[in-house]
């Protein structure tokens, strides 16, 4: 199974002006555990996760001020859709993080998660009678 096949196709993207509050309601609001931030100013691509916000909130940083850039991974590693979802996994369990940015000629075409590979990889759930 390839990347394109777990993918989320829809993209939360930021700006990098975003408040670490106003990203973590749009994460929850769209169910995402990854923020895309855009900031030509800084580099391109980077991405926010709900780790990044639990750190920052954790040290007691107040989310209505923090800025998405300030907590911004900007040495994103990207995925290509035509990658195996073995070759993503081992790209997450080598960087130590939980997300990777899809891109497919430069543009960004998705997100993939060791959510959506689980996914992928266990059986579907059966929702069968149990007896008592």
């Amino acid at each position: 199974m390839l990347v394109r096949d777990a993918m989320t196709t829809v993209v939360l993207t930021i700006g990098p002006q975003h408040t670490l509050r106003q990203a973590a309601a749009l994460m929850a609001a769209r169910r995402v555990g990854a923020a895309v931030v855009h900031d030509p100013d800084a580099g391109g691509i980077g991405i926010l996760t709900e780790r990044d916000i639990l750190n920052s909130v954790g040290l007691g940083q107040n989310p209505d001020t923090e800025r998405a850039h300030d907590h911004t991974t900007t040495d994103v590693v990207f995925a290509a859709p035509a990658w195996t979802l073995e070759e993503a996994a081992r790209a997450m369990a080598h960087g130590g993080f939980r997300h990777l940015v899809v891109l497919d000629r430069g543009e960004i075409t998705g997100v993939v998660s060791v959510r959506d590979i689980i996914r992928c990889w266990a059986p579907a759930r059966r929702h069968e009678h149990v007896p008592a």
